[in-house]
């Protein structure tokens, strides 16, 4: 590792440490399955009204009361990828399990529970204030298709009627819903409805606090994507102001959206946590207007969408809405929605064993960055034919270290080198490095998916586990998160035999793998056994690279430089006119402020 690459890759180290620092997962307590019921605290839900006997519900809500008592019925549709509950109180969803999908502890993945879920349809009739979602309805089923359709209808004596329809495909995860009003929107109050939308977030994963980092409320309203801060660990609250087109409760591998056709009339969404409750992730409170002229037009249109945040098919689903699966800031975006998932997706269309799929990725990549990796190792192949030279600098003035890169760089004109030509592949490869970061949390194929030891690649493997918790390291070590720091160590003395690199940034190339293994120890398995895979393919690769560097040459055309360089009187160029003009300065800033300690001491 010469000069110039120990520099890039210290730029690289300060990146990912302010990565880890905001974005690092914390080590789990053990999880609990306690199921809580329902407590709404929070200033966002209102209480539904309490009802005592017949004759204050016949005075309260007239015609209306006789749809407030009756017997609850559910009716459960079952397509190929979801098993849905409804239930003829409220005309609801009640419960919705998806199919393929189980919690880590392999239960049924329930992302609509009566324990984790309730929804409120609250407007003003006769100067009360009702929930359309507590009434009992009459329910209706056909097939339309391969679609089933779910009608739930209130009739009144007058010829007013109210339905919730709901239209369940056969396939996929989305379930559409319409509100349909025939005359009796007419007798409610004011200009909207509002749908209130309890959801605790139950735990589906193994490491409780990098789900919780990963949950949050997103939506998208006129300003494109947004969403409450996913790592808050205080109630988080925004006020919706404009039309608002979907809101979704993302967790890390699911979503639980509403989105409407013609938009809600803004509202308020909220989330919250208590970290010391390990049966509940997030709560999660969602406030929405729809306009009752929507009713009046028939165009009271949504549709529910309930599965996996699966980044190849919820771009399908509406506006914005693949902005669910965070791919990073450009120009990594970019080069993981154009390169690095669709390479990954169309892997996984064709091989199902997901080592063998990390194993061909990395090869890919690295058949990709062959070229920025051969000029990389050329100049540490330069670095190496100089060092002898380098090292008789460091010999001679050893004491004054800004001597010392005045006649590195003064060495490095001699011979035409460029002093950042190392930096520049290294720092070309950094998107890539990061693109990473992202692909492997994001991907939803790895859940579950085992290798070797690890039962999950979307997690840490834990083999090795504590009864206890070490700091900086948790209650677990993951073997591949060691195999990748053991592999680093070893390239890393590997470069450092052909290194110039001394002193302190030399003991750093051996710090940083150690530092990383504390920080990617609760990082997923299959991004350490990719940066594993990775640093075997190097060896490899610079094993063949060597093939086609010959040590004799790049002395040679050196040697050639240093004559056609001093026949032409050593004419600096610019950059290095301007970096030692650079350091001259830096030097005599240094000796007057040192000039300035001597005096205030005498």
């Amino acid at each position: 590792m010469d000069r110039n690459s120990a520099i890039g890759l210290s730029l690289i180290a300060a990146l990912l440490f302010a990565y880890f620092y905001w974005f690092a997962p914390k080590p789990d307590p053990a999880q609990q399955t306690a199921q809580p019921k329902i407590v709404r605290t929070d200033s966002i839900i209102a209480k539904k009204p309490v009802v005592e006997n017949d004759s204050l519900l016949a005075a309260s809500y007239g015609n209306l009361s006789a749809f407030f008592k009756g017997n609850e019925a559910p009716t459960v549709i079952e397509t190929q990828d979801v098993k849905a509950t409804f239930s003829n109180k409220g005309g609801i969803i009640k419960e919705l399990e998806l199919k393929h999908y189980k919690t880590y502890d392999q239960r049924p993945l329930k992302l609509i529970a009566p324990t984790s879920n309730e929804f409120n349809l609250l407007t003003q009739y006769q100067g009360k204030e009702i929930d359309l979602y507590s009434l009992f309805y009459t329910m209706e089923q056909k097939k339309n298709g391969d679609t089933t359709v779910v009608s739930y209808t209130i009739a009144m004596a007058d010829g007013s009627r109210l339905t919730h329809q709901y239209s369940i495909p056969e396939k996929g995860y989305e379930i559409g819903y319409r509100i349909i009003s025939n005359g009796l929107d007419k007798q409610f109050a004011g200009d909207k409805l509002t749908l209130l939308w309890l959801d605790i977030v139950r735990p589906t994963e193994k490491d409780l606090s990098d789900t919780r980092i990963n949950t949050t409320v997103t939506y998208y309203d006129a300003d494109g994507f947004d969403e409450l801060k996913a790592r808050s660990t205080s109630t988080e609250t925004q006020a919706l102001t404009e039309q608002i087109k979907w809101v979704a409760v993302k967790e890390k591998f699911f979503l639980t959206s509403l989105i409407a056709q013609n938009g809600f009339a803004g509202g308020q969404v909220e989330t919250a946590i208590n970290e010391s409750d390990s049966s509940v992730i997030k709560r999660a409170n969602i406030k929405l207007n729809i306009l009752k002229s929507q009713l009046a037009e028939n165009k009271a249109t949504f549709k529910f969408y309930v599965g996996p945040n699966d980044y190849k098919t919820i771009g399908k689903v509406t506006d914005g809405f693949s902005k669910n699966v965070y791919l990073g800031w450009p120009p990594v975006f970019w080069i993981n929605k154009f390169v690095i998932f669709p390479t990954f997706h169309f892997l996984t269309g064709i091989i199902s064993n997901y080592g063998l799929i990390i194993i061909i990725l990395v090869i890919l990549l690295k058949l990709v960055l062959a070229p920025l990796s051969y000029k990389s190792y050329l100049s540490m192949a330069k670095m190496k034919v100089l060092k002898p030279e380098l090292d008789e600098i460091k010999e001679k003035f050893g004491d004054d270290q800004t001597k010392v890169q005045q006649e590195q760089l003064k060495l490095y004109q001699q011979v035409g080198i460029n002093p950042i030509s190392g930096c520049i592949p290294v720092l070309l490869q950094m998107p890539i490095l990061f693109a990473m970061f992202y692909l492997f949390p994001a991907s939803i194929e790895l859940r579950q998916q085992p290798l070797l030891w690890a039962e999950d690649l979307s997690t840490y493997d834990s083999l090795i586990h504590f009864s206890f918790s070490l700091p900086f390291l948790g209650n677990h070590i993951s073997i591949f998160t060691l195999l990748m720091t053991a592999t680093t160590l070893l390239y890393t003395w590997q470069n450092n035999q052909m290194s110039s690199v001394q002193g302190p940034m030399k003991a750093m190339s051996y710090i940083m793998p150690l530092i990383f293994f504390f920080v990617l120890n609760s990082f997923s398995a299959g991004l350490t056994f990719y940066y594993t895979i990775s640093t075997l393919t190097t060896f490899i690769q610079q094993a063949v690279i060597r093939k086609f560097v010959d040590d004799d040459k790049i002395k040679a055309v050196m040697e050639e430089n240093r004559k056609k360089i001093a026949a032409s009187g050593g004419g600096k160029s610019k950059f290095m006119s301007k970096l030692q003009e650079a350091m001259k300065n830096s030097e005599e800033l240094r000796k007057k402020a040192d000039d300035d300690r001597r005096k205030k001491k005498s």
